[in-house]
């Protein structure tokens, strides 16, 4: 079996056995957390396909965790190097390949394949609103990349429709998902349900209030439901009687109203705010902590990004970061294209696979049977033992009229 087979495999696999597949009309909500359920054994998620035999794939994991580095990843396609000429374009999701977000950690990936494999041609182009999905594909694909990566769930229709235009080029989709995949394009979604439940857990384990909560992005964006219910979820697994307060968002670059929504949550008593909504998400996790609450960041690690590596108000309060690895399934994918590996399937990222992960706390002193707890959490999602009972499609309760149903 190819390499992309094998990395597709495990991805998938993993999210069938595990069961886990905004808008400012400031949708804002209080809410007794469900108590944790068992996901059904088998759920109505993506169909199996030919390229999701199970088999093994690089061993890149960093001894002792669960972060695979990039350096690792290199290391682990020894040698490989991009033909003449083996071209990567990037077109980002509304922001910047700065921003903090999944957005820069696409970038990443992208860029630390181009030092890797000796990718002397790569671009990027930053999306500035939606309507510009189409032509900002467009544009990309005029200097005829190899590959063309583009970011996040809005952009999924333009990018498919891309894909069945131009069968010569490799597409690779960031929280994309379809029914069907076009032979060129593979969809990356990610378990962000398990990735919540991880930073619930840590926000029930922390706070003394009992009130905890998280600034979301749009409501209309899966990867976002899945992020508020499986905190939720999370958080009552360790506090049932534990209040989270959530807020739905229509921008996931308005730094300002994810500050007031944090703001707003904290003087409703919650000692603990989650981001799961881009820059606004970023806003209100910067806003907590430098008001002394903790806070938890989302997509990568916010402690170099939002908090400058320590250098901005607050870091001493950012207790982690619920980190899907969108830079490795980028990095990877890019090198199924240069091995001419590349076929159309879903991908996804699970804790199974080290894509659902946490990172540690940095200048902030969680307390050690937190991170204890924290890590619980972690193995019990990747090994099956503990399951969200959420669909993974659409991020609502199995049984109560999610897609999976």
């Amino acid at each position: 079996m190819n390499k992309s087979k094998k990395f597709l495999a495990i991805g998938v696999i993993a999210a069938l056995g595990l069961a886990a597949c905004g808008s400012d009309d400031d949708s804002s909500s209080s809410t007794d957390a469900p108590a944790e359920t068992d996901a059904p054994a088998e759920t109505d998620a993506p169909a199996e396909t030919d390229a999701m035999e199970e088999t093994d794939a690089p061993t890149d994991v960093a001894e002792g965790g669960s972060y695979v580095t990039l350096d690792a990843a290199c290391e682990a396609f020894d040698g490989l190097e991009a033909p003449d000429g083996f071209r990567v374009n990037l077109v980002t999701d509304i922001g910047k390949v700065n921003d903090g977000t999944f957005n820069q950690f696409a970038f990443e990936g992208m860029d630390a394949a181009a030092e890797c494999f000796g990718i002397e041609d790569t671009s990027f182009i930053e999306t500035v609103s939606e309507a510009d999905y189409a032509a900002n594909i467009a544009t990309a694909l005029e200097n005829d990349p190899n590959a063309l990566v583009t970011v996040g769930f809005l952009i999924t229709s333009d990018t498919e429709e891309a894909a069945n235009a131009n069968a010569d080029v490799d597409f690779i989709g960031i929280d994309q998902f379809l029914d069907e995949y076009p032979e060129n394009m593979v969809g990356v979604v990610f378990n962000e349900d398990e990735s919540g439940y991880i930073a619930g857990v840590l926000a029930a384990s922390l706070s003394e209030s009992g009130v905890v909560g998280v600034v979301a992005g749009r409501e209309d964006v899966p990867p976002v439901v899945k992020f508020v219910n499986g905190y939720t979820v999370g958080a009552a697994s360790v506090n049932p009687d534990i209040r989270v307060l959530s807020i739905y968002n229509e921008s996931f670059t308005d730094i300002a109203k994810g500050a007031s929504d944090a703001s707003q949550f904290i003087g409703e008593g919650a000692d603990v705010i989650f981001g799961a909504g881009g820059q606004t998400g970023s806003g209100g996790v910067a806003a907590a902590a430098e008001a002394g609450a903790w806070g938890i960041g989302v997509d990568q690690d916010e402690y170099f990004t939002t908090f400058a590596s320590g250098d901005a108000p607050g870091s001493e309060y950012l207790a982690s970061s619920a980190i899907k690895r969108v830079d490795l399934v980028t990095f990877r994918l890019i090198a199924d294209s240069i091995l001419e590996q590349f076929e159309g399937a879903l991908f996804v990222g699970t804790a199974a696979n080290d894509l659902i992960t946490y990172a540690e706390a940095h200048d902030a002193d969680v307390p050690a049977e937190v991170t204890a707890a924290v890590e619980a959490a972690r193995v019990g999602l990747a090994d099956g033992s503990i399951t969200t009972g959420l669909c993974g499609i659409d991020g609502l309760v199995l049984g109560e009229g999610s897609a999976c149903d």
